[in-house]
């Protein structure tokens, strides 16, 4: 089935559920060839999923040193007087995933990459989109925005283009492509930082204006202090760039997923719900896994017979057991990487 979506009970048995989807794919792929290119997530929800996958690499199962890993996005205006110090400030999705998976691997990854956005002042670019707005031209229709930089662009805005968010774009196609590509789901219907009403043709890899209820998420979940004090500008793939994947695994968890869920699935393919552009995606050919929780997955389930009429299969996982994610050990100590 080219869709496929997993129903569990819980975080730790969608975590499991997912990571032995990403395993299975990683071991198929090394027997035909040394790379295996894997596109990383950030936020609560794959937490799970990269320890268990840690578990994975740890014991051998899959190797790690033939993993090339590309990040969906990173934040543009954290605090910091350079790029070391934003790329290290704990709310910057550098050093999440240092936490959350690259420093629990007893083996390092081949190579890791996240979006250059710690490379980029966020005073200086303010000041550069306000002193020269005839370099950009906005793209959207709602609060956040993409700023598409054009091609006679000079200055900040000129490097940004060239060595941010293209170079970006090339080193990804270089690669030869993702493979697997993890993503969540924002409660609008957003992937990455595409936010609800970017058009779906633009650049590959995009600056975004950050929405107001992106930033107030952010807020909400512990990663900054305060709305006033969170970054405004974001760098990310955009959802013509996440779809070029061989297969994407979604997860989604609680109710605060469930309609941008169903929506996704059932409703129009449209920039408004960025993470519908999966159903174009299947069609196109593509391999798409939704991992779902019962509260993510409950509108889903209720209207199961159109879920079925698409030609998507429903797969329930709940009465199997699965380890829970709390009691994971690893070789390495989270956040440091010193092996114990």
């Amino acid at each position: 089935m080219p869709f496929s979506i997993y129903v569990t009970r819980d975080f730790d048995q969608m975590s499991k559920v997912a990571a032995d989807v990403v395993e299975d794919d990683i071991r198929k792929k090394h027997l035909l060839e040394d790379e295996y290119v894997l596109g990383l997530a950030t936020g609560n929800t794959p937490t799970g999923l990269y320890k268990h996958l840690a578990k994975a690499f740890n014991e051998g199962r899959i190797d790690s040193s033939r993993i090339r890993s590309f990040n969906l996005d990173e934040y543009v205006g954290l605090p910091g007087e350079n790029a070391q110090q934003r790329a290290l400030h704990p709310s910057s999705y550098t050093h999440f995933m240092v936490c959350e998976l690259f420093a629990l691997l007893t083996q390092p990854f081949r190579e890791t990459n996240v979006p250059w956005g710690t490379l980029v002042d966020q005073e200086e670019l303010i000041e550069a989109l306000e002193r020269h707005p005839e370099y950009c031209e906005i793209q959207g229709t709602d609060k956040g925005r993409a700023l598409v930089v054009k091609d006679n662009a000079e200055g900040v805005l000129r490097q940004l283009k060239d060595e941010i968010l293209d170079a970006y774009a090339s080193k990804i196609a270089d690669s030869g492509g993702i493979d697997l590509q993890v993503v969540g789901v924002g409660e609008r219907g957003h992937v990455a930082f595409h936010e609800c009403g970017i058009p779906f043709d633009v650049d590959p890899v995009i600056l975004v204006r950050l929405d107001d209820s992106t930033v107030e998420n952010a807020v909400a979940d512990g990663h900054f202090s305060s709305v006033e004090g969170s970054p405004r500008y974001a760098i990310s793939m955009s959802a013509g760039m996440v779809y070029k994947a061989r297969t994407v695994v979604l997860l989604a968890n609680g109710t605060r997923k469930t309609g941008p869920v169903c929506e996704s699935v059932l409703g129009p393919v449209t920039c408004h719900i960025p993470v519908s552009y999966g159903q174009k995606f299947v069609d196109d050919g593509g391999v798409l896994v939704y991992v779902l929780d019962e509260l993510a997955v409950s509108e889903l389930l209720a209207r199961r017979s159109e879920v079925e009429a698409k030609g998507y299969e429903i797969i329930d996982v709940r009465d199997q057991p699965c380890e829970k994610v709390s009691d994971l050990t690893f070789a390495c100590d989270p956040g440091t990487g010193q092996v114990r």
